[in-house]
């Protein structure tokens, strides 16, 4: 039971751990490192995440700095910034990047926000999906003989309550989210 009870919970922390990311990515009025974390930069033919042949940093709030340790990689990764999907504009002086986050108007806050809601929701139907499996595995357990019936009502129930709290996780990091991405 203890070992069911392990599982369900590391899996639903690795889902709960996966929307905090997902979030992160989002752009807000502020500039964060996390913003430029899904970046791959074709270097030296193979695909590399930008974290991993440039430091970032944010010297400003609204500022970024893209620092390749290599700077025949400036043009690189300048041009994946730039076809990445964050409608950022960089600016290089050929061994450094800045990119400067423009702030967000009322109409792009709100689209963002709607975005940070698919993404919990994802999150939630991840949460129930593996809900559903642990409790359809112990159903079968029950059937075959191998739970007794009163053990495995109340190991429905306590994966019931750890859904439950893990779902609570993420409307937190939602209403963080919201609050930061409506913050002018």
């Amino acid at each position: 039971m203890e070992k069911v009870l392990e599982e369900t919970e590391n899996r639903m922390k690795k889902t709960v751990d996966s929307i905090s990311q997902q979030l992160a990515r989002l752009r807000t009025g502020k500039a964060t490192p996390a913003l430029l974390e899904g970046i791959k930069v074709d270097y030296y033919g193979s695909m590399m995440p930008i974290n991993q042949i440039a430091s970032i940093s944010t010297p400003e709030p609204r500022l970024l700095v893209v620092h390749p340790w290599d700077k025949s990689a400036v043009p690189a990764v300048e041009k994946a910034i730039l076809s990445s999907d964050l409608g950022l504009n960089p600016n290089s002086d050929g061994t450094v990047i800045r990119i400067p986050i423009p702030p967000l108007n009322e109409e792009r806050r709100k689209e963002l926000v709607k975005v940070a809601k698919n993404i919990a929701e994802d999150g939630k139907i991840g949460l129930r999906n593996i809900r559903r499996e642990i409790i359809d595995d112990i159903k079968a357990k029950q059937k075959n003989g191998e739970i007794p019936e009163d053990d495995s009502y109340r190991l429905q129930d306590k994966i019931q309550e750890i859904t439950e709290k893990f779902t609570h996780k993420i409307d937190e990091l939602l209403k963080a989210k919201e609050e930061e991405i409506m913050t002018v």
